[in-house]
């Protein structure tokens, strides 16, 4: 079985503490999901592909009258976990429906491009909202993991930055955008407004 990027965040995950798939969900939409939401769709099929590599185990509770599997870190899955992180990382991959739409506005009219400019820059606020309510749960109470906190300043500090580059470019584009006659018709020097003085 191939090892993934998402097979490493739920390894990773574990080796901070065990957890059930439930509460791995969790701590998924906490944060991982911004950045790597893949992780979400495959949640229930990674920590059975770590136990069948030993790399983890599964554990059946009982929880009330539920039952539930609690998976942990095994020593072959802390080594591999190393490995991994020994390895660079790629830069990242943008997947990103509203601009695709944007590429090819000049098909639809500029009420369309001017509402997805709208819903971009509102999605990416939604995000920063729920950044800065995350940054300031980190500050009170040092999240789940206070022992940790100087990594995940790192990662949020990331985030942050990239929903606020999305809000100032979505704010940019609708300005200019309001300018246009239509989308079809191309206003005079276009490269100027977009890279400005670079």
């Amino acid at each position: 079985m191939k090892m993934t990027t998402t097979t490493y965040v739920i390894l990773g995950l574990l080796a901070l503490r065990r957890w059930s798939t439930y509460e791995l969900a969790k701590q998924m939409k906490r944060s991982i999901r911004y950045y790597w939401p893949r992780a979400e769709s495959h949640l229930y099929e990674e920590p059975k592909k770590l136990v069948s590599l030993g790399l983890a185990t599964a554990t059946r509770e009982d929880v009330g009258r539920r039952p539930r599997t609690v998976y942990e870190i095994t020593d072959a899955g802390r080594t591999a976990l190393r490995e991994w992180l020994a390895t660079p990382g790629s830069l990242p991959l943008v997947e990103f429906e509203g601009l695709v739409k944007v590429l090819f506005a000049e098909q639809g009219t500029k009420d369309d491009l001017l509402q997805t400019l709208a819903t971009i820059r509102a999605d990416a606020e939604a995000t920063r909202e729920h950044h800065a309510e995350l940054a300031a749960d980190l500050a009170v109470t040092g999240g789940p993991f206070p022992d940790r906190l100087h990594v995940n300043a790192l990662v949020l500090r990331f985030m942050w930055d990239q929903a606020e580059t999305v809000i100032r470019w979505a704010e940019w584009a609708e300005t200019v955008v309001a300018e246009w006659p239509d989308t079809a018709t191309q206003p005079a020097a276009p490269l100027d407004y977009a890279l400005g003085d670079r």
